[in-house]
C-alpha cells in the first residue's frame, strides 16, 4: 500500500468510505480556487447556474483541474483501493453558496453510472472548509454489504444533482456520519455508498470537487462509448475512448474534446436512468 494503512483500508471496505485524507497545499487550493473563479467569470455566472455540461468533465478544457486529477496524494490513496491502472471518467463541482437552501437527498453515485463491475471510488475534494454548518456529506455505513438501492428521479428543488434523485425503498439512515473536511483535503466513497448532504448554513461558500476513478477493466454496461482519462498505469482494456490533456486552458480544442465528452456523458445518463427503472419496475417501496 502507498498512502493507507490496513486500518483505514479496513474501515474504507466495511464502511464505504474514508475521511479525512490530507492532499492539497494552502497554495494549491489558491491555485483551484483561481482557476474556478477564471471559468466562471468567463461564464458570467456561477457554475452551478451555467448550462449543465460545466459542472463535469473539467478536466477536459482546464489544465488546473487536469493537475487536480493527477495529484499524487489523492492517486496514492485511490491505487490502494483500486489498483494501479486508473481511469478517470467525471468529475463534478458541487457548490453550495453562503445560507443557500442547495441540498443532496439520500441517493448512491452508481444508480445512473452504468459501471461494471461496481469499483468506482470517488475522491471528493475539498477547496473550502466542508462543515456540517456548511453542509458537509453524511454517509451511512455499508457494514460489510453494499448493494444498490431503487432510486426515483424526483426534481427536487434545490438538489444539487440535477435529477433530484433520492432512495424510493426501505433503508436504515440511522446513526449517519458527517463528513466535514477541512480545505486542502478529501474523503473517498465508493459508488454504493449511500450519502446526503444538507444546506449550507454559514457564511462562506462550500466548493467541493467530486473525482471519480475507475480501474481500467471497469466497463459501461450501455450502448453509449464514453470517453476518460488515463491518470496512472495503463489501459489493456480499451473499455473508454481515451482523451489528452488539455493543451491550452479552454482553447477551441479542449472545447470541443469537452463538448464530446459532455454529450456522450449525458447520453448514457438518460440510458441508464430507463434501465435502472426497467429493473426495479414492480418491486416494492
Amino acid at each position: 500500500m502507498k498512502a493507507l494503512t490496513p486500518e483505514q483500508m479496513a474501515a474504507y471496505r466495511y464502511d464505504g468510505f474514508l475521511f479525512p485524507v490530507p492532499a492539497l497545499t494552502p497554495a494549491e487550493v489558491v491555485t483551484c480556487l483561481a482557476g474556478l473563479d477564471r471559468l466562471e467569470r468567463e461564464l458570467g455566472s456561477s457554475v452551478a447556474e451555467a448550462d449543465v455540461k460545466w459542472r463535469s468533465h473539467a478536466y477536459a478544457h482546464s489544465p488546473w483541474f487536469n493537475a487536480l486529477i493527477r495529484h499524487p496524494r489523492i492517486l496514492d490513496v485511490v491505487e490502494d483501493v483500486i489498483g494501479p491502472n486508473i481511469l478517470v471518467w467525471t468529475s463534478t463541482f458541487f457548490i453550495k453558496e453562503p445560507n443557500s437552501p442547495t441540498f443532496a437527498a439520500w441517493h448512491q453515485d452508481s444508480t445512473y453510472f452504468g459501471l461494471y463491475p461496481h469499483e468506482q471510488v470517488c475522491a471528493w475534494v475539498a477547496l473550502t472548509d466542508a462543515s456540517p454548518e456548511a453542509g458537509c456529506m453524511e454517509q451511512v455505513s455499508s457494514r460489510g454489504a453494499p448493494r444498490q438501492l431503487r432510486h426515483t428521479p424526483l426534481g427536487l428543488a434545490n438538489s444539487i444533482n440535477r435529477a433530484g434523485q433520492t432512495i424510493a425503498e426501505a433503508f436504515d439512515p440511522s446513526n449517519p456520519v458527517a463528513m466535514a473536511l477541512p480545505a486542502g483535503s478529501f474523503s473517498l466513497h465508493h459508488e454504493f455508498a449511500v450519502h446526503r448532504s444538507a444546506p449550507n448554513r454559514a457564511a462562506h461558500r462550500r466548493v467541493g470537487i467530486g473525482l471519480n476513478y475507475i480501474p481500467t477493466h471497469v466497463r459501461v454496461n450501455g450502448s453509449v462509448r464514453l470517453c476518460a482519462m488515463l491518470v496512472r498505469g495503463e489501459d489493456r482494456f480499451g473499455h473508454f475512448d481515451l482523451i489528452d490533456p488539455p493543451a491550452a486552458e479552454r482553447d477551441a480544442a479542449a472545447l470541443a474534446v469537452h463538448q464530446q465528452v459532455s454529450d456522450r456523458y449525458r447520453a448514457n445518463y438518460n440510458e441508464q436512468v430507463r434501465r435502472h427503472e426497467e429493473q426495479f419496475a414492480g418491486a416494492p417501496a
